[in-house]
């Protein structure tokens, strides 16, 4: 299976229910200015300007499966505590399942307090962090009550995903009892591992999934090399009884080493690095929604370096969508699943910009495309780096050309623009104007092909408000669709 793909896989995914057991984290922000210091000490002022707080690790884990379009539980244990309170509603409000979410009195809920500060209008750099927590192993009783719950879900699980922050959730006992039930039920088990620490407690997991720095000193032994890194992942798969290890290697990909044979490093293209935080979480999501859902490792592998990718490419923690994963599939292969919703063209078009790409959009009715058609898509295609493509429905085109028209369906004449090389994306739309289409999309550049002056351009004036260019292609002398009809129409009448 080709990279392009990819977008068939995720199309295809369904929306399987994943159990999420970990250490929930609650992440609080304080961000403002830092450009002063304090008279009573050497040290920064921060004038506070915002504060937010966001779900942390397994509660990140859970919020990102959300966005994937998965069913999720989590289950984990909290503090009885506002912050206990707030991660169990913004759980909720995401649309996780928390009926295996517990209440520990006996303890906080951890909270991690970040600190941000801007100088002289530069980049945000974060001050300062504080930790709330408590990282003892939780009590036998409240073990027993956590593995009941997770047992209680199973039933209706497709994965268990295990995101395990050394906070005292995830220990030997409960994950013994865990990977065991699941086993039974024929679920697979991915764990996210500990820094710091031995994966004995994860023997028997179907996957276990450390980055480059836990699998060194988890095993012991540097990993340098793509033989390295299939080298190590061998060994945890002997040593810990795994099915799968996936070693994740930052910018060098992802090594993927399943317990018989030798495995594969699955390099990843080059992103522009602006925050590393969430990337782990994103790729233990991903691989767990795939595997839930089917998919070979191989493929899942696979786009979680293209979601591990897109999560570096922005700063914090940012929960990813079907569509913006689809967007930059297309806009980096732009020859596959070309067709799709104003969504997705514009997702596409948000994502080209980021990466420096010029967005050229146009549109028409195109039935019976001929030579005039690509001709001028193809002036259209040279003005930027991404075409996109709006294409009339077939009630739209009757309202604009007569009950006797289209004569080609909507979905074929998108297929045939899909089908050229100049076209990266078409959006079929029904209105009786693209206007709708450029507010979504919002375009570099709108192309007309004909004689009109650029004012005359439908839209002109929404891509010129945000400093858009419209530009009008030539057409081919004697050329359109009505002479075309006309000249088949007028043989069948002489004949009639």
């Amino acid at each position: 299976m080709g990279h392009n793909d990819l977008v068939d896989v995720l199309d295809g995914l369904g929306h399987p229910r994943v159990l999420v057991l970990g250490d929930l984290i609650l992440d609080r922000y304080t961000y403002g200015d830092a450009e002063r210091i304090s008279q009573e000490a050497p040290i920064v002022v921060l004038r506070a300007t915002r504060r937010e707080q966001r779900l942390g690790g397994a509660a990140n884990v859970c919020n990102m499966l959300r966005g994937l379009e998965a069913e999720v539980v989590s289950a984990g244990v909290v503090g009885d505590d506002e912050a206990g309170r707030a991660t169990r509603d913004m759980l909720a409000a995401a649309g996780a399942c928390t009926e295996a979410l517990l209440t520990d009195e006996a303890r906080p809920t951890t909270v991690k307090e970040r600190f941000i500060g801007r100088a002289q209008a530069k980049h945000p750099s974060q001050i300062l962090r504080v930790d709330h927590e408590v990282t003892t192993p939780l009590s036998a009783p409240l073990e027993d009550r956590l593995v009941a719950r997770i047992e209680s879900q199973l039933e209706t699980c497709d994965v268990v995903l295990v995101a395990d922050y050394s906070k005292g959730v995830c220990t030997p006992r409960v994950l013994a009892a865990v990977i065991r039930a699941a086993a039974a039920r024929n679920i697979p088990v991915l764990v996210d591992p500990v820094r710091d620490g031995s994966f004995d407690r994860y023997r028997g997991a179907t996957l276990i999934k450390p980055n480059r720095v836990e699998a060194e000193r988890a095993l012991g032994r540097p990993i340098l090399s793509p033989d390295d890194a299939l080298a190590a992942g061998r060994q945890v798969c002997a040593d810990y009884q795994a099915k799968f290890a996936v070693i994740t290697l930052d910018s060098d990909g992802m090594a993927l080493v399943p317990t018989a044979g030798t495995g594969r490093v699955f390099p990843t293209r080059v992103r522009n690095v602006y925050d590393i935080t969430g990337a782990g979480d994103m790729v233990l999501a991903t691989l767990g929604l795939c595997l839930a859902g089917g998919i070979s490792p191989e493929h899942a592998v696979r786009l979680a370096n293209v979601t591990g990718g897109l999560e570096v490419e922005q700063p914090g923690v940012v929960v990813l969508s079907r569509a913006e994963i689809r967007a930059d599939l297309v806009a980096m292969h732009p020859g596959s699943s070309k067709i799709g919703s104003l969504e997705q063209a514009a997702q596409l078009a948000m994502r080209a910009r980021a990466q420096g790409r010029r967005v050229v959009f146009t549109n028409g009715c195109f039935d019976l495309l001929h030579v005039g058609h690509v001709s001028y898509l193809a002036e259209a295609a040279a003005l930027g780096d991404l075409l996109i493509v709006g294409v009339n429905s077939d009630a739209s085109v009757r309202a604009l050309k007569g009950p006797q028209r289209p004569v080609i369906h909507e979905r074929d004449r998108a297929a045939m623009l899909a089908a050229l090389a100049a076209v990266d994306f078409v959006v079929v739309f029904g209105e009786d104007t693209p206007r709708p289409l450029l507010a979504a999309i919002r375009p570099d550049v709108l192309v007309k092909g004909g004689t009109y002056s650029p004012e005359q351009v439908v839209g002109h004036e929404i891509v010129t408000a945000y400093g858009g260019q419209v530009c009008v292609t030539g057409v081919v002398d004697g050329i359109s669709t009505t002479r075309i009809l006309e000249s088949i129409a007028q043989p069948l009448k002489k004949a009639g």
